[in-house]
């Protein structure tokens, strides 16, 4: 049998498979044509997750994985053709996205946003604020970005709860979410998203949290019921730091925008220079076990 064909976006992955055993790399260029010889290709690395990228798939006679650089797969699952296997990027982000949710939630208990304003008025806005200590934060998700949140969190005295789909050792299931969150200070959203999370957190969810309290979305917007944030933030009950947004990018009248203890960034989690680098990583880990003849580790399931 020889070498398995995998059509990869970028010259970081021709490098990075070209060191797989049983792997031939063929690039490929964003908008032009494929290379002749795509048609023998049984692997696709997309550098899209948009129409393009589900385009391609369908047009490949002998395609049975597709690939992602990405750990959101909500653009891919159920639109494959038959037969073909699906498999994510997790591992590869969750440490600069975790990193995002501690900026995040430290630049709205020290107060940045209002002290940047205040920069730019140059006036001396001297104030206390509060502190990251000691509070108490439920994460909604229990995977690698979860978990690379618990452990950039525990440095600074956080009380971490994990909540998952279904309780296991560590991990509460989502059943109990709302007795736990008027127990929490905040609650950092790093679900994927499927049909069970989309609109997850919605108006029961979002009162189930105490005064005070921060949501911290990096997950997708679409997890989120954009209109009852707004309604809670407008209030000024509830404050939030979003990622991600429903819709994305978020439209200049939408009223999200006005509406006061809100810090939001433009979706920019995992945009860090070793980005591409980690992913390729990740892939030439999930490849290396498909040409082994095994199914790839981050073979894409309906969980979080």
């Amino acid at each position: 049998m020889g070498d398995i064909v995998v059509l990869v976006p970028h010259e970081e992955g021709m490098t990075a498979l070209a060191a797989v055993p049983g792997i031939t790399p063929l690039r490929y260029d964003v908008g032009s044509e494929l290379p002749e010889a795509a048609e023998t290709a049984q692997v696709l690395v997309p550098a899209l997750a948009n129409g393009d990228g589900l385009a391609m798939a369908r047009s490949l006679p002998k395609l049975q994985l597709v690939q992602l650089l990405s750990a959101g797969a909500e653009t891919w699952v159920g639109r494959l053709p038959d037969g073909v296997a699906l498999s994510d990027c997790r591992g590869a982000h969750g440490g600069a996205t975790a990193e995002w949710v501690v900026g995040a939630l430290l630049a709205v208990y020290r107060d940045f946003p209002r002290f940047i304003r205040a920069q730019d008025e140059a006036h001396w806005d001297q104030h206390a604020t509060e502190e990251l200590a000691g509070k108490r934060v439920l994460i909604l998700g229990a995977g690698d970005l979860a978990e690379n949140t618990v452990h950039r969190l525990a440095p600074f005295d956080v009380e971490t709860t994990l909540v998952g789909r279904r309780a296991r050792p560590g991990v509460h299931g989502i059943d109990e979410v709302l007795d736990l969150l008027p127990r929490h200070d905040a609650c950092v959203v790093v679900v994927p998203l499927t049909d069970e999370t989309r609109g997850l957190v919605d108006a029961e969810f979002l009162a189930a949290m105490p005064d005070g309290a921060l949501l911290v979305n990096a997950a997708r917007g679409s997890v989120v019921d954009t209109d009852a944030l707004t309604a809670e933030l407008t209030s000024g009950r509830l404050r939030a730091a979003l990622d991600v947004t429903e819709p994305e990018p978020l439209p200049a009248d939408h009223p999200l925008w006005r509406a006061p203890g809100l810090l939001v960034t433009p979706h920019v989690g995992g945009s860090v220079p070793s980005t591409r680098r980690r992913a390729y990583e990740v892939v030439a880990e999930q490849l290396g076990a498909y040409v082994r003849g095994e199914q790839p580790p981050n073979l894409v399931e309906n969980g979080y």
